[in-house]
């Protein structure tokens, strides 16, 4: 029993493969060829591949990383700030956190202290 070999239809004919070289160097996207022509974004982008006129977009950059005090030091500066104070529990703060409790820790230790007797007439 001889077996049937089935003819490959092609998925890109010449003319399309050209069509898509020519709209793809002209500047059009590849999201709007693909619809275009109904097949899927990443079957044009490998098509433009394979006939080496794909160029890959860029990747946008990562965010800037923030330069300040180390989540580790800002835990040593609040450990010096309430030495009495356990910190265990501030590991996972995020920094803004850790940063705005040291703040408030240091302007309450530069405010002068209220006088008792004063408080006690104000009331």
């Amino acid at each position: 029993m001889a077996r049937e070999t089935k003819a490959k239809t092609p998925n890109y004919t010449e003319e399309l493969t050209a069509a898509i070289v020519d709209r793809y160097t002209a500047g059009e996207s590849v999201e709007d060829i693909a619809e275009s022509i109904g097949k899927p974004v990443r079957s044009v982008r490998a098509k433009l591949v394979r006939e080496g006129v794909y160029v890959a977009q860029e990747k946008p950059k990562a965010a800037p990383k923030d330069e300040g005090p180390s989540k580790k030091e800002l835990l040593r500066s609040l450990e010096s700030l309430a030495p009495h104070f356990p910190i265990d529990g501030f590991v996972n703060a995020t920094k803004e956190a850790l940063t705005a409790l040291i703040d408030h820790l240091e302007s309450e230790a530069e405010a002068p202290a209220e006088d008792p007797a004063e408080v006690a007439e104000a009331a």
